[in-house]
């Protein structure tokens, strides 16, 4: 794993080799259709390292058994693709309750209900505003290319440690089939935290208790308060994204994942043509780089949006922009052809500048 050599691998592919880099110990998951190349390999590759590997009975078994693993401070994992991240939904809830830190994949394809294998990105809403009950959020990030499926898997499960909330890589079917040449570069941690909190049995010492229920007086009040301040200080030291051609743009493209793998090539065509687009690429979807947004919206007051679905993202980028900035939104749902050309972008480009 930690050979420089490239490799030519599928995005899920490159999921579950980060994962095994980053000191993955317990996997448990169970087959959907576009994600089940991720347990198929860890099922072939992560007992090799001493890890275990089991396919659940569900998906609500599978996530329960990530929060028992996690609760005893080793690095765990799931993986699922829309229908099954729903029946994850309580588990979930429950590991952000207990500040249980752990990585869950979701290769997502079209819905709602069984839905299908197209592509889509639908399911943001359902990953950035806490898909299940009371009022948490986890960690969202967005991966455009199979080497961003490796490096940020790496980063979600030392973002998930250090900031004790469960981290979601969120990548759409194309990505996950997809194959690109990476490099599988070598694991190097960022200072973490001991798991002084984890569940380790007693041996004499201090027995640990991982739990969400808090029922003395204000208990809960400060627990809530408490988790309010983490997402805070995620939204200051965590935001990521990029930029390409917004310095002298008249009109940005806001797209997220292999959406804005289009977007970039119709913004070279725009560029071509003379025309000054650009465009800004969100990598954390939660926290949204709200920041980011608001600075460069001061100075270019045309957006559009571009999604995978009837529009999601587009309420945080209208959130995030100036006041005086407009912003516009072009979708694909999925169904038969929903990937976007880049010339039917550059054709909505000309329709917003010209």
């Amino acid at each position: 794993m930690n050979s420089l050599k490239k490799k030519f691998v599928k995005g899920n592919e490159a999921v579950a080799m980060a994962a095994i880099e980053a000191g993955l110990r317990c996997y448990f998951g169970y087959p959907i259709t576009p994600q089940s190349d991720i347990p198929e390999y860890l099922s072939r590759e992560l007992p090799k390292t001493g890890g275990t590997f089991i396919q659940a009975e569900s998906e609500i078994a599978s996530i329960n058994m990530v929060l028992g693993a996690s609760a005893t401070g080793v690095r765990t994992m799931t993986s699922s693709s829309g229908p099954g991240i729903s029946l994850k939904q309580e588990g979930i809830s429950y590991m952000a309750g207990s500040e249980l830190p752990c990585v869950i994949v979701d290769i997502m394809r079209s819905g709602p209900g069984l839905g299908g294998i197209d592509a889509s990105q639908a399911d943001y809403h359902q990953a950035t505003k806490g898909g299940g009950h009371g009022g948490y959020r986890i960690i969202v990030l967005a991966p455009n290319s199979v080497q961003e499926m490796y490096d940020l898997t790496m980063l979600a499960f030392d973002l998930s440690d250090l900031y004790r909330i469960p981290a979601m890589v969120l990548a759409d079917s194309v990505l996950g089939q997809m194959k690109e040449s990476i490099t599988p570069n070598p694991y190097i941690a960022i200072p973490l935290p001991s798991k002084g909190w984890a569940v380790r049995g007693t041996g004499g010492g201090k027995q640990n208790i991982v739990k969400s229920l808090y029922l003395g007086d204000g208990e809960m009040e400060a627990f809530h308060w408490k988790m309010h301040a983490r997402y805070k200080e995620l939204a200051e030291k965590e935001s990521r994204w990029e930029e390409y051609e917004t310095s002298d743009a008249d009109l940005v493209i806001a797209a997220f994942g292999v959406t804005s793998r289009i977007a970039r090539t119709a913004v070279e065509m725009a560029r071509a043509e003379g025309i000054k687009v650009g465009l800004f690429r969100p990598i954390t979807l939660f926290p949204f780089p709200e920041k980011g947004i608001a600075s460069l919206s001061s100075r270019c007051k045309r957006w559009l949006t571009v999604e995978l679905s009837t529009g999601q993202m587009v309420d945080d980028v209208r959130l995030s922009v100036a006041r005086d900035a407009e912003v516009s939104f072009y979708g694909r749902p999925p169904g038969m052809g929903s990937l976007p050309t880049p010339e039917e972008l550059f054709n909505q480009i000309k329709k917003q500048i010209l």
